[in-house]
This record gives structure tokens, C-alpha cells and sequence, in this order.
């Protein structure tokens, strides 16, 4: 014997306002007795500092308490028999399979009238933060029996009344970058010489377009191995009275290979196209309650000719080094309509 569970959507996603409906589908070989078929539904904030983003301190606590978002369950079926090939209740329907039961149920995500105590998050899989839904039936039998379960992971993405409506206008920002804006070391070729690139990039975009800017280069004293656009990832866990928060580079897109070329040249292009369309498992809007946060950015790498990079040529872009120019800005992720 064995049970499956099979949602009304093969995307699994769904609104808080909306009911998670699907199926139970359930092979016997032979007519089993049980206590009760239910369905449970639970969302989850899992939240864990690894020793390399915090201190000696922080890094007891490990794992830490799991804030819990919602827990729903509904009786489908109440306690009874499932006899093999007949249909006991208007519930249960046979399949073309005449040893295989369907037992549909609908559940209701979010109550309505209960939007200050019920706290919906998007479905959220990062490198120290999960923000997770399940669901699981469980077909509870006796003592000398072995119950029966199956769990799915089901998406939550925010209601459409709350998604900003299109067309939007991005909030482009402009930008420079020379010697006098850096806050580390530099190549002394650079610091005696000059350098200067200018340009403009939003710092707000829906998650499903592109983020288009234009850039630069004016001047350089040094030629110009690449340029690069990062978006940084920020999760931040409130551990004990303070925040612990760990940087990722989530995607990154060359957006000019110089190959040594831009040495003192006025070359301007722009950033078109340049697609992070993130999937929901890897981003989520901001969220700014406690004890958590996710945020992001966009930073515009420099990486000038040098021999010193050839001997890192895999060093962490966020690490400032003497031949990298950086310039880094806030990122807003939404989701639009």
C-alpha cells in the first residue's frame, strides 16, 4: 500500500487568501481500518548561524528557534475502513485503478479578518534562512499497525491585491567611480594616475525583468581586464541583542571583457538586458521583522590588468583588492503584476 499527495497545481504555488486544494491518493492491496485521515499545513522560519558568519559566541547557538508562521489541520475522513475497490463516502472516488482511492480536501491558507495575527512570508530557500510551507496527510491506524503519511512542500507568493501594478518608472541612480571613492589599497599605477566611470542602474526591479543601466568608462590610467555587475544577498539572524549577517553572491554577468584594451579610451554601453530573473526559492521581498532579514545589492566591479590577479584569479569579488574597483548600491527586489 502506499499514499501520495497531489495539489490542484503543478506549480504549488498559491496565495495566503486562497485555498490549498489538491488530492490524497491511496493504493491498497486490501481493505485497512483507521482512526481518521487528516491534513495538516505548516509554515516555517528556519533560521541557523554557521561559525563562518559569526563570532565564538554566536556560533553556540547554532540553530536557532524556528519562528512559526501558521499551523492548520482538517479532518478529510473521520475513523472508519477503506475497502479495496468500493467507495465508502461521497469523498472518496476510485480510480481507473480499482485498488487506488482519491480523497480530495480543501483547506483555507489564511483566515479572513486575521491579517494582524497571521503573518504570510514568500517561500524563501537561502543559505541561512528557509521560510518553508508543507502540508502532509496522515492516515493515523492502530497500535499494531503503521500509520500512513506523505508531506509536499507547497509555495506561497504574495496576494495579488498587494503586488505593485504595471507600468512602473525604475529609480535609476547615478553613479562614479574613481581613486577618491574607493576605501582600500589601490595599484599605485592607479593612484598616481587616473580613472573615472560614471553611469546610472535602478535600485528597485521587479523580479521577473531585467536590470538595464547604461555605464562609462571616461578615463584609465591602467587598462581594464573586465567589468562585472554582482547581486549580493544579505541575511541577517538576531542573535542574542545583536544581528549576524552573511553576504552571498547569488549571480554575476560580465558586462565588458576589455582583454587590456580600454587603456585610456572613452567607452560608454550599456547594461541591457542584463536578466536576473531569480526564482522565488532564492529570493523574496525585503522583510525588516524581527529576528530576520533578507535584503540585497548591486555592485559594479573594476578589474584592472595586473599580475597580482593572475595569481588569484578566483578571489571573492566582495573582497577589496588592489586591483578591483568597487562601487556597491541598495538593491529593492519586488514582485509586480
Amino acid at each position: 500500500m502506499s499514499i501520495e499527495l497531489k495539489l490542484s497545481r503543478s506549480s504549488r504555488i498559491y496565495c495566503p487568501n486562497e485555498f490549498l486544494e489538491g488530492k490524497i491518493i491511496l493504493k491498497l492491496n486490501s481493505s485497512i481500518s483507521h482512526q481518521g485521515v487528516r491534513i495538516t499545513a505548516n509554515g516555517t522560519v528556519n533560521l541557523q548561524v554557521r561559525g563562518g558568519s559569526a563570532g565564538v559566541i554566536e556560533s553556540f547557538y547554532g540553530v536557532i528557534k524556528p519562528v512559526h508562521i501558521m499551523n492548520k489541520s482538517v479532518e478529510v475522513k473521520p475513523s472508519g475502513k477503506l475497502s479495496s475497490g468500493t467507495t465508502e463516502i461521497s469523498l472518496v472516488s476510485i480510480s481507473d485503478n480499482s485498488n487506488s482511492f482519491q480523497i480530495p480536501f480543501s483547506m483555507v491558507l489564511k483566515e479572513k479578518g486575521k491579517d494582524d495575527f497571521e503573518r504570510f512570508y514568500e517561500t524563501y530557500h537561502g543559505a541561512n534562512i528557509s521560510i518553508q510551507y508543507l502540508i502532509t496527510a496522515d492516515i493515523t491506524r492502530g497500535y499494531l499497525h503503521k500509520s500512513l503519511s506523505a508531506t509536499m512542500e507547497f509555495i506561497i507568493e504574495s496576494e495579488k491585491d498587494s503586488l505593485y501594478k504595471r507600468p512602473m518608472s525604475p529609480e535609476m541612480v547615478s553613479f562614479y567611480i574613481t581613486q577618491d571613492t574607493q576605501r582600500h589599497p589601490l595599484l599605485p599605477e592607479l593612484l598616481s594616475g587616473r580613472f573615472r566611470v560614471t553611469g546610472k542602474i535602478p535600485t528597485q526591479c521587479s523580479l521577473s525583468d531585467p536590470l538595464t543601466g547604461e555605464l562609462t568608462v571616461e578615463a584609465s590610467a591602467v587598462p581594464i581586464r573586465s567589468i562585472d555587475i554582482h547581486v549580493l544577498r544579505m541575511e541577517s539572524i538576531l542573535v542574542g541583542e545583536k544581528y549576524v549577517t552573511e553576504t552571498s553572491v547569488i549571480q554575476t554577468t560580465q558586462v565588458a571583457d576589455g582583454d587590456g584594451e580600454f587603456l585610456f579610451r572613452y567607452f560608454c554601453f550599456a547594461i541591457y538586458e542584463l536578466c536576473f530573473v531569480i526564482h522565488t526559492w532564492l529570493s523574496v521581498p525585503v522583510s525588516l521583522q524581527l529576528p530576520f532579514s533578507i535584503e540585497f545589492q548591486v555592485s559594479i566591479v573594476i578589474t584592472f590588468q595586473s599580475e597580482l590577479s593572475k595569481l588569484q584569479p578566483k578571489a571573492d569579488p566582495r573582497t577589496p583588492r588592489l586591483w578591483l574597483a568597487l562601487e556597491t548600491l541598495p538593491l529593492r527586489l519586488f514582485r509586480a503584476e
